[in-house]
């Protein structure tokens, strides 16, 4: 099987990006709007500075005080896992899989150039870890 390089899945992508002094707010409203799951959050450069998702939405509505009062820069999660561009589907599958995320953004030179989602993928790729999982687990 030939596996599809993310540099292939993120060519024409848009990803949410917004800096972190970001109002809560805000990024939910911008996710909702886009139909999206994360938020990247990243300076001027382009440069990763963290990630918030849905789970963080969540959490913040269950234990901030004064949601409307928050930026994302208090609540995003520092230095996410990420992959590079030049990595294949199934690599990108299995280091979600292992770091036990949904979301995973791909840097390149510490630059955003895109994100990937459990749900980005093909069914195949999914079988396969199914396969990959299933002999991994016969072994042990």
């Amino acid at each position: 099987m030939n596996d599809r390089k993310l540099a292939d899945l993120v060519r024409d992508q848009h990803p949410l990006i917004m800096p972190p002094e970001t109002p809560l707010p805000a990024a939910c409203a911008a996710m909702h709007a886009r139909r999206v799951g994360a938020v990247l959050v990243a300076g001027e450069d382009h440069r990763l500075l963290g990630i918030f998702t849905g789970r963080d939405a969540l959490r913040c509505l269950a234990t901030q005080a004064e949601p409307r009062s928050v930026t994302l820069a208090q609540v995003m999660t520092r230095n996410p896992h990420q992959i590079s561009p030049h990595h294949s589907a199934m690599d990108a599958l299995r280091m979600l899989d292992d770091a036990g995320v949904r979301h995973m953004p791909i840097v390149e030179h510490g630059r955003v150039l895109g994100i990937v989602s459990r749900y980005d993928f093909r069914r195949m790729e999914h079988h396969r870890l199914d396969q990959e999982t299933g002999f991994f687990e016969t072994i042990r």
